[in-house]
Protein backbone atom coordinates (compact mmCIF):
# COMPACT_ATOMS: atom_id res chain seq x y z
CA UNK A 1 0.00 0.00 0.00
CA UNK A 2 1.30 3.47 -0.82
CA UNK A 3 2.28 6.00 1.81
CA UNK A 4 -1.07 7.21 3.33
CA UNK A 5 0.05 10.85 3.22
CA UNK A 6 0.75 10.53 -0.50
CA UNK A 7 -2.56 8.73 -1.02
CA UNK A 8 -4.46 11.65 0.49
CA UNK A 9 -2.14 14.23 -1.07
CA UNK A 10 -1.18 15.91 2.21
CA UNK A 11 2.22 16.57 3.84
CA UNK A 12 3.29 14.76 6.99
CA UNK A 13 2.79 17.99 8.92
CA UNK A 14 -0.91 18.12 7.94
CA UNK A 15 -3.40 18.86 10.71
CA UNK A 16 -6.38 16.65 11.52
CA UNK A 17 -8.58 19.20 9.79
CA UNK A 18 -6.41 19.11 6.62
CA UNK A 19 -6.51 15.32 6.56
CA UNK A 20 -10.27 15.23 7.00
CA UNK A 21 -10.79 17.87 4.32
CA UNK A 22 -8.57 16.03 1.83
CA UNK A 23 -10.40 12.76 2.49
CA UNK A 24 -13.84 14.31 2.01
CA UNK A 25 -12.81 15.80 -1.30
CA UNK A 26 -11.35 12.55 -2.63
CA UNK A 27 -14.19 10.40 -1.27
CA UNK A 28 -16.71 12.61 -3.01
CA UNK A 29 -14.86 12.35 -6.33
CA UNK A 30 -14.19 8.61 -6.14
CA UNK A 31 -17.39 7.34 -4.50
CA UNK A 32 -18.64 4.17 -6.27
CA UNK A 33 -22.07 5.71 -6.77
CA UNK A 34 -20.46 8.33 -9.02
CA UNK A 35 -18.12 5.93 -10.81
CA UNK A 36 -20.20 2.83 -11.51
CA UNK A 37 -18.38 2.18 -14.79
CA UNK A 38 -14.89 2.83 -13.43
CA UNK A 39 -13.51 -0.06 -11.32
CA UNK A 40 -10.22 1.79 -10.84
CA UNK A 41 -12.09 4.56 -9.06
CA UNK A 42 -13.54 2.02 -6.63
CA UNK A 43 -10.05 0.64 -5.96
CA UNK A 44 -8.72 4.13 -5.45
CA UNK A 45 -11.67 4.92 -3.14
CA UNK A 46 -10.73 1.93 -0.99
CA UNK A 47 -7.09 3.09 -0.80
CA UNK A 48 -8.15 6.59 0.20
CA UNK A 49 -10.48 5.23 2.90
CA UNK A 50 -7.76 2.97 4.32
CA UNK A 51 -5.31 5.85 4.39
CA UNK A 52 -7.82 8.03 6.22
CA UNK A 53 -8.58 5.23 8.70
CA UNK A 54 -4.93 5.14 9.68
CA UNK A 55 -4.19 8.88 9.77
CA UNK A 56 -7.42 9.81 11.54
CA UNK A 57 -6.39 7.55 14.46
CA UNK A 58 -3.92 9.57 16.56
CA UNK A 59 -2.20 6.51 18.02
CA UNK A 60 -1.84 4.71 14.70
CA UNK A 61 -0.62 7.87 12.98
CA UNK A 62 2.05 8.33 15.65
CA UNK A 63 3.11 4.69 15.30
CA UNK A 64 3.34 5.05 11.53
CA UNK A 65 5.38 8.26 11.79
CA UNK A 66 7.81 6.47 14.14
CA UNK A 67 8.07 3.58 11.70
CA UNK A 68 6.51 1.08 14.11
CA UNK A 69 3.71 0.07 11.73
CA UNK A 70 3.32 0.08 7.96
CA UNK A 71 0.60 1.65 5.82
CA UNK A 72 -1.60 -1.41 6.44
CA UNK A 73 -1.33 -0.92 10.21
CA UNK A 74 0.87 -4.01 10.67
CA UNK A 75 4.05 -3.91 12.82
CA UNK A 76 7.13 -3.32 10.70
CA UNK A 77 9.33 -5.38 13.06
CA UNK A 78 7.22 -7.59 15.32
CA UNK A 79 10.21 -9.55 16.70
CA UNK A 80 12.72 -6.71 17.06
CA UNK A 81 14.28 -6.10 20.46
CA UNK A 82 13.45 -9.55 21.91
CA UNK A 83 17.02 -10.68 22.21
CA UNK A 84 18.09 -14.33 22.10
CA UNK A 85 17.47 -16.02 18.77
CA UNK A 86 14.97 -13.32 17.60
CA UNK A 87 16.72 -10.40 15.92
CA UNK A 88 20.27 -9.12 16.41
CA UNK A 89 23.11 -11.16 14.93
CA UNK A 90 24.31 -8.31 12.76
CA UNK A 91 20.93 -7.84 11.12
CA UNK A 92 19.64 -4.33 11.89
CA UNK A 93 16.09 -4.35 13.16
CA UNK A 94 16.15 -8.14 13.48
CA UNK A 95 14.37 -8.57 10.14
CA UNK A 96 16.01 -11.73 8.82
CA UNK A 97 13.41 -14.50 9.23
CA UNK A 98 13.75 -17.66 11.33
CA UNK A 99 16.53 -20.17 10.92
CA UNK A 100 17.02 -23.56 12.63
CA UNK A 101 19.94 -22.22 14.67
CA UNK A 102 17.64 -19.59 16.16
CA UNK A 103 16.10 -22.36 18.29
CA UNK A 104 19.38 -23.75 19.68
CA UNK A 105 19.00 -25.06 23.23
CA UNK A 106 15.48 -26.36 22.66
CA UNK A 107 14.67 -29.97 21.99
CA UNK A 108 11.68 -31.40 20.21
CA UNK A 109 10.72 -33.29 23.35
CA UNK A 110 10.03 -30.23 25.49
CA UNK A 111 9.18 -27.41 23.09
CA UNK A 112 5.75 -26.52 21.81
CA UNK A 113 6.19 -23.76 19.24
CA UNK A 114 2.48 -23.06 19.47
CA UNK A 115 2.96 -22.09 23.12
CA UNK A 116 5.76 -19.75 22.13
CA UNK A 117 3.67 -17.92 19.59
CA UNK A 118 0.68 -17.93 21.89
CA UNK A 119 2.75 -16.16 24.53
CA UNK A 120 4.08 -13.67 22.02
CA UNK A 121 0.70 -12.74 20.61
CA UNK A 122 -1.34 -12.75 23.80
CA UNK A 123 -3.74 -15.61 23.14
CA UNK A 124 -4.30 -18.72 21.02
CA UNK A 125 -3.89 -18.99 17.30
CA UNK A 126 -7.22 -17.22 16.94
CA UNK A 127 -6.77 -14.38 19.42
CA UNK A 128 -9.92 -12.87 20.89
CA UNK A 129 -8.61 -9.46 19.86
CA UNK A 130 -9.21 -10.11 16.19
CA UNK A 131 -9.35 -13.26 14.07
CA UNK A 132 -6.65 -13.46 11.46
CA UNK A 133 -4.78 -10.55 13.10
CA UNK A 134 -2.41 -11.87 15.81
CA UNK A 135 -1.46 -8.32 16.81
CA UNK A 136 -4.98 -7.38 17.83
CA UNK A 137 -5.38 -4.68 15.19
CA UNK A 138 -8.96 -3.79 14.36
CA UNK A 139 -9.72 -1.68 11.34
CA UNK A 140 -11.89 1.34 12.14
CA UNK A 141 -15.35 1.34 10.56
CA UNK A 142 -15.63 3.49 7.44
CA UNK A 143 -16.62 7.08 8.32
CA UNK A 144 -20.02 8.51 7.57
CA UNK A 145 -20.47 11.48 5.27
CA UNK A 146 -20.27 15.04 6.54
CA UNK A 147 -23.20 16.71 8.29
CA UNK A 148 -24.94 19.54 6.42
CA UNK A 149 -25.94 22.70 8.32
CA UNK A 150 -29.21 24.46 7.53
CA UNK A 151 -30.77 27.68 8.85
CA UNK A 152 -34.58 27.78 8.90
CA UNK A 153 -36.30 31.14 9.41
CA UNK A 154 -39.69 30.74 11.08
CA UNK A 155 -42.39 33.44 11.35
CA UNK A 156 -43.08 34.52 14.95
CA UNK A 157 -46.69 33.33 14.96
CA UNK A 158 -45.77 29.99 13.36
CA UNK A 159 -43.18 29.34 16.06
CA UNK A 160 -45.69 30.16 18.82
CA UNK A 161 -48.35 27.83 17.41
CA UNK A 162 -45.88 25.14 16.23
CA UNK A 163 -47.01 25.28 12.64
CA UNK A 164 -45.19 22.81 10.36
CA UNK A 165 -42.42 24.37 8.27
CA UNK A 166 -41.28 23.34 4.80
CA UNK A 167 -37.53 23.11 4.25
CA UNK A 168 -35.56 22.41 1.06
CA UNK A 169 -32.57 20.09 1.51
CA UNK A 170 -29.24 20.15 -0.32
CA UNK A 171 -30.40 17.42 -2.71
CA UNK A 172 -33.36 19.57 -3.81
CA UNK A 173 -35.98 17.55 -1.92
CA UNK A 174 -38.44 19.31 0.39
CA UNK A 175 -39.83 18.01 3.66
CA UNK A 176 -42.38 19.31 6.17
CA UNK A 177 -40.63 19.83 9.48
CA UNK A 178 -42.50 19.59 12.79
CA UNK A 179 -41.23 22.20 15.24
CA UNK A 180 -40.36 20.81 18.70
CA UNK A 181 -42.26 21.80 21.84
CA UNK A 182 -40.51 24.63 23.63
CA UNK A 183 -38.86 25.86 20.42
CA UNK A 184 -36.67 28.94 20.85
CA UNK A 185 -34.51 31.11 18.63
CA UNK A 186 -31.33 29.05 18.11
CA UNK A 187 -32.95 25.65 18.74
CA UNK A 188 -31.19 22.92 16.72
CA UNK A 189 -32.86 19.91 15.14
CA UNK A 190 -31.08 16.83 13.75
CA UNK A 191 -32.34 15.17 10.56
CA UNK A 192 -30.93 11.64 10.48
CA UNK A 193 -29.35 10.62 7.19
CA UNK A 194 -29.92 13.98 5.49
CA UNK A 195 -26.23 14.89 5.22
CA UNK A 196 -23.56 14.02 2.66
CA UNK A 197 -23.02 10.43 1.56
CA UNK A 198 -19.91 8.63 2.81
CA UNK A 199 -18.46 5.11 2.78
CA UNK A 200 -20.09 4.41 6.15
CA UNK A 201 -23.45 5.94 5.26
CA UNK A 202 -24.95 9.41 5.13
CA UNK A 203 -24.28 12.12 7.68
CA UNK A 204 -27.08 14.15 9.26
CA UNK A 205 -28.74 17.46 8.56
CA UNK A 206 -28.39 20.02 11.38
CA UNK A 207 -31.17 22.62 11.30
CA UNK A 208 -30.85 25.83 13.35
CA UNK A 209 -34.17 27.61 13.97
CA UNK A 210 -34.23 31.40 13.67
CA UNK A 211 -37.51 33.00 14.81
CA UNK A 212 -38.36 36.24 13.03
CA UNK A 213 -39.37 39.34 14.96
CA UNK A 214 -42.95 40.61 14.83
CA UNK A 215 -44.16 44.18 14.47
CA UNK A 216 -46.83 43.72 17.18
CA UNK A 217 -45.64 40.99 19.53
CA UNK A 218 -42.62 40.49 21.77
CA UNK A 219 -41.64 37.22 23.40
CA UNK A 220 -41.03 37.10 27.15
CA UNK A 221 -40.12 33.56 28.15
CA UNK A 222 -43.10 31.46 27.09
CA UNK A 223 -45.44 34.49 27.15
CA UNK A 224 -46.22 36.98 24.38
CA UNK A 225 -46.49 40.69 25.17
CA UNK A 226 -48.75 43.01 23.21
CA UNK A 227 -49.72 46.69 23.63
CA UNK A 228 -53.40 47.38 22.88
CA UNK A 229 -54.58 50.97 22.27
CA UNK A 230 -58.09 51.78 23.62
CA UNK A 231 -60.19 54.95 23.67
CA UNK A 232 -60.88 57.04 26.76
CA UNK A 233 -64.54 56.11 26.41
CA UNK A 234 -63.71 52.36 26.46
CA UNK A 235 -61.55 52.84 29.54
CA UNK A 236 -64.20 54.87 31.43
CA UNK A 237 -67.32 52.98 30.43
CA UNK A 238 -65.88 49.52 29.67
CA UNK A 239 -66.22 47.64 26.39
CA UNK A 240 -65.72 44.42 24.48
CA UNK A 241 -62.88 44.82 21.99
CA UNK A 242 -61.32 42.63 19.31
CA UNK A 243 -57.70 41.68 20.10
CA UNK A 244 -55.16 40.05 17.71
CA UNK A 245 -53.29 36.97 19.00
CA UNK A 246 -50.78 34.52 17.53
CA UNK A 247 -53.71 32.15 16.91
CA UNK A 248 -56.01 34.78 15.39
CA UNK A 249 -58.25 37.54 16.83
CA UNK A 250 -60.36 37.01 19.97
CA UNK A 251 -62.85 39.16 21.94
CA UNK A 252 -61.68 40.61 25.25
CA UNK A 253 -63.69 42.46 27.92
CA UNK A 254 -62.43 45.73 29.37
CA UNK A 255 -64.02 46.65 32.69
CA UNK A 256 -65.35 50.15 33.27
CA UNK A 257 -62.82 52.40 34.96
CA UNK A 258 -59.77 50.52 33.67
CA UNK A 259 -56.59 52.58 33.88
CA UNK A 260 -53.97 52.88 31.19
CA UNK A 261 -51.06 50.51 31.74
CA UNK A 262 -53.30 47.75 33.08
CA UNK A 263 -52.24 44.26 31.94
CA UNK A 264 -54.87 41.71 30.95
CA UNK A 265 -54.04 38.04 30.45
CA UNK A 266 -55.24 35.81 27.60
CA UNK A 267 -54.58 32.22 28.73
CA UNK A 268 -52.89 29.82 26.37
CA UNK A 269 -52.09 32.37 23.66
CA UNK A 270 -48.31 32.30 24.11
CA UNK A 271 -45.50 29.93 23.04
CA UNK A 272 -45.60 26.19 23.57
CA UNK A 273 -43.65 24.78 26.50
CA UNK A 274 -41.62 21.56 26.57
CA UNK A 275 -44.40 19.86 28.55
CA UNK A 276 -46.92 20.64 25.79
CA UNK A 277 -48.75 23.44 27.61
CA UNK A 278 -48.61 27.06 26.41
CA UNK A 279 -47.75 30.42 27.85
CA UNK A 280 -50.14 33.40 27.86
CA UNK A 281 -50.56 36.65 25.95
CA UNK A 282 -50.14 39.67 28.21
CA UNK A 283 -52.07 42.65 26.90
CA UNK A 284 -51.03 46.09 28.14
CA UNK A 285 -53.76 48.73 27.71
CA UNK A 286 -52.77 52.13 26.34
CA UNK A 287 -55.42 54.87 26.57
CA UNK A 288 -55.33 57.16 23.56
CA UNK A 289 -56.98 60.57 23.59
CA UNK A 290 -58.89 61.71 20.49
CA UNK A 291 -57.03 63.69 17.87
CA UNK A 292 -59.43 66.63 18.26
CA UNK A 293 -59.68 67.56 21.94
CA UNK A 294 -62.22 70.38 21.43
CA UNK A 295 -65.32 68.33 22.22
CA UNK A 296 -63.62 66.60 25.15
CA UNK A 297 -62.52 69.94 26.59
CA UNK A 298 -66.09 71.24 26.43
CA UNK A 299 -67.39 68.19 28.30
CA UNK A 300 -64.74 68.57 30.99
CA UNK A 301 -65.20 72.33 31.38
CA UNK A 302 -65.48 73.14 35.06
CA UNK A 303 -64.50 69.59 36.16
CA UNK A 304 -61.21 68.79 37.85
CA UNK A 305 -59.85 65.44 38.93
CA UNK A 306 -58.91 65.84 42.59
CA UNK A 307 -57.12 62.47 42.89
CA UNK A 308 -53.34 62.23 43.18
CA UNK A 309 -52.10 59.31 41.02
CA UNK A 310 -48.45 60.08 42.00
CA UNK A 311 -48.96 59.96 45.73
CA UNK A 312 -47.34 56.53 46.05
CA UNK A 313 -44.20 57.78 44.32
CA UNK A 314 -43.19 59.96 47.24
CA UNK A 315 -42.88 63.11 45.16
Amino acid sequence: MADPYSTLGVPRSASEKDIKSAYRKLAKELHPDRNKDNPKAAERFSEVTNAYDLLSDKDKRAQFDRGEIDAEGNPTNPFGGMGGGFGGGGHPGGQRGFRPEDFQGFSQENVDLGDIFEGLFGGGRASSRGRGDPFGGRRAPPPKGADIAYTLRVPFTDAASLKDQRITLADGKTIDLKLPKGVEDGTQMRLKGKGEQGPGGAGDGLVTIRIDRHKLYKREGDDVRFDLPITLDEAVNGAKVRVPTVDGPVMMTIKAGTSGGSVLRLKGKGFSKKDGSRGDQLVTLEIQLPGDLGELAKRLDGWKDESDPRSKLGV
